[in-house]
């Protein structure tokens, strides 16, 4: 049995509903908060729970003696946390929420991991740890990034933690620096969700620093591959791996091809800020190496396959 925290998440969502198909034995956690419609969250878990290996425990990680008690009689071998407050811009907005949630939690569930002996402990960072450094593409090996957010500075917290805990208690930790995943299912608060969202009702779009940026943009269908894989094959100490797509996205070519599938153009209000980091862009050749790692969707594909999902579900609700 394989624990993962945030399983009504997005990203969770997809990796238990990938590993269940592999007929593996998934127990998910969630503390099914609000930070964005908890519509996205039942939906997903609705789906999970027609699986017959799939259990699920609704608990906030915080609560480190109610989640070991939780999880007491539960035999599991590996976990995948995915858990977070994520977001930069709301890591600005609301810091101490951001603190509370990805480094208790964090802590937490390292310590159960360590408690019950698990195999593995795989658990999600992001491309926000590099800040931004203008070294390109980024390397796990460029230990000179400095995070700009505090959403940035958590995950690398997270990632000294974990390699603490490997050094110690000889525990196989791994790292995955997430590079803006989107897909079906995904998180309505992200650029891509939002501007279709948007750009379908005909209503304006916010667009930062003249629309100069790009971002690596992961499919989900790749991103489950590199943790699957991560499950499969065995390290003997702590790692960390870029999980991108090592081709970053002009802004305006993503609002384009949200145009182009809606017939429509977007109606767009710049603004500026000083926390948007101006390109992220992995390098995964730590990656193709160890993991066998080699994301096959390109955004004309994957975002076709998200609109197609957005239009399903607007047409339903």
């Amino acid at each position: 049995m394989i624990l993962i925290t945030g399983c009504a998440g997005f990203i969770g969502f997809h990796i238990c509903n990938k590993l269940l198909l592999k007929n593996t034995k998934v127990l998910g956690i969630d503390s099914l908060n609000n930070y964005y419609p908890k519509s996205h969250k039942y939906r997903r878990l609705k789906i999970l729970k027609k699986s017959k290996n799939f259990k699920f425990i609704k608990i906030d990680l915080k609560k480190f003696d109610q989640l070991k008690k939780k999880l007491k009689n539960f035999k599991f071998y590996n976990v995948i946390h995915l858990a977070a407050q994520p977001g930069v811009r709301i890591s600005i907005s609301n810091p101490h929420n951001t603190l509370n949630q990805n480094l208790i939690s964090f802590s937490n569930i390292i310590e159960i991991s360590r408690l019950k002996k698990i195999k593995k402990f795989i658990y999600a960072s992001s491309s926000s740890v590099y800040g931004d450094t203008k070294v390109y593409p980024f390397s796990e090996s460029d230990y000179k990034n400095i995070p700009i957010s505090v959403y940035g500075a958590t995950k690398l917290s997270n990632e000294i933690i974990a390699k603490s805990y490997s050094k110690n208690f000889n525990m196989k930790c791994i790292g995955l620096r997430f590079f803006t995943v989107y897909g079906p299912y995904g998180r309505p608060d992200m650029a891509y969700f939002k501007f279709s969202d948007l750009i379908k009702n005909g209503r304006p779009i916010t667009v930062f620093n003249k629309g100069k940026m790009s971002r690596d943009m992961t499919y989900i269908d790749d991103l489950c591959d590199g943790i699957i894989a991560c499950v499969e094959k065995n390290f003997s100490s702590h790692q960390i791996f870029n999980l991108g797509n090592n081709k970053p996205v002009k802004l305006f070519n993503l609002i384009s091809l949200i145009e182009q599938y809606f017939n429509k153009r977007a109606i767009i209000e710049f603004k500026k800020s000083e926390i948007e980091i101006e390109e992220t862009f992995a390098d995964l050749t730590k990656s193709r190496d160890l993991l066998g790692y080699n994301p096959k969707i390109g955004i004309e594909d994957g975002m076709k396959e998200f609109l197609k999902w957005h239009s399903k579900i607007n047409n339903e609700n």
